[in-house]
C-alpha cells in the first residue's frame, strides 16, 4: 500500500490473520493490534533488504512515485492528468 512500509513504516508489521480495519469515509486503514504488540514486531530482514532500496525496475518505480492509499495509491505524475473524475471502466 505504501512504500515506506518496506522501510520500517507500520504496513510492514502487519502478520496474517491481523484484522485490517477500512473506514473510507473518514479515509483510513487501521491495523487492530495492540501498540504494545506492534512495539514488539519487528520487519524481516529480507524485507527490508529487498523492498527498502530496489535499485531498479517496477519496485523502483513504486518506491518512487506511488503515493499513499489514503490519496488513491496513484502514480504521483498521473495526478491530475485525468481530470477529477476516474470511471470504473478506465481501470
Amino acid at each position: 500500500m505504501a512504500p515506506e512500509a518496506a522501510a520500517g513504516g507500520p504496513l510492514a508489521l502487519v502478520r496474517t490473520c491481523d484484522f485490517i480495519g477500512l473506514d473510507v469515509e473518514d479515509r483510513r486503514i487501521d491495523i487492530d493490534v495492540s501498540a504494545d504488540e506492534l512495539a514488539r514486531r519487528t520487519p524481516s530482514e529480507p524485507t527490508v533488504d529487498a523492498y527498502a532500496n530496489p535499485r531498479r525496475g517496477w519496485e523502483r518505480l513504486y518506491v518512487d512515485h506511488v503515493l499513499q492509499a489514503d490519496t488513491g495509491a496513484d502514480l504521483d505524475f498521473l495526478v491530475g492528468s485525468s481530470g477529477s473524475e476516474v470511471t470504473r471502466e478506465s481501470h
